[in-house]
């Protein structure tokens, strides 16, 4: 078992930046990939990036690539999710999310069905 909060949304102007983190307890957790997704008001839940357990594998969403990053310190139990040139589109409910099974090719570890865990969301809102 391993439990996620999620904080460091807000309201922030386009262009503006904001830094989720994800804080986790319970299992070991560099034992877990780890990843972001969002929802926006009357849309599916949709991919944002993962990052692997060390660290050296990461993806995107097209839609965020060059824009968000992720990085992971896991000596401090916390995954974080930097974006930035945000868009009123980002505009969404974001939430983590870790798994803990092997680390699959990337078309996989889109899905949210690989990942077990997750955590209740933060709001962002980006205002035009």
């Amino acid at each position: 078992q391993v439990q996620l909060v999620e904080s460091g949304g807000g309201l922030v102007q386009a262009g503006g930046s904001l830094r989720l983190s994800c804080a986790a307890s319970g299992r070991t957790f560099g034992y877990f990939h780890m990843g972001w997704f969002r929802r926006a008001p009357g849309k599916e839940r949709e991919f944002v990036g993962y990052i692997s357990r060390s660290g050296g594998s990461t993806s995107f969403a097209d839609s965020v690539k060059g824009r968000f990053s992720i990085s992971r310190d896991n000596a401090k139990n916390t995954v974080y999710l930097q974006m930035n040139s945000l868009k009123p589109e980002d505009t969404a409910v974001y939430y983590c999310a870790a798994d803990a099974g092997p680390l699959r090719n990337t078309a996989t570890m889109n899905q949210s069905y690989v990942y077990e865990y997750w955590g209740q969301g933060t709001q962002v809102t980006v205002s035009s």
